[in-house]
């Protein structure tokens, strides 16, 4: 069974899974993917950071998962 990301997941572990997320996260407005900061950032918390739903971007970026198989 493929990974898939969660809330909880850090940034550096969801980039691990597939380097093709970066560019999901980078049009939520994550554009420090490398700062050392966001590597010790849950998604849930970059979320919130960054203004916009954690759930849905869990869904987004899951759906690029599946979607790349």
């Amino acid at each position: 069974m493929a990974k898939q990301v969660t809330k909880d997941m850090y940034i550096a572990e969801v980039l691990q899974i597939d380097p093709g997320l970066a560019g999901i996260l980078m049009e939520t407005g994550m554009h420090c993917l490398g700062c050392p900061s966001s590597q010790r950032e849950s998604v849930e918390e970059a979320a919130m950071v960054h203004g916009f739903n954690a759930d849905e971007l869990v869904k987004k970026l899951n759906d690029y998962l599946e979607s790349a198989k």
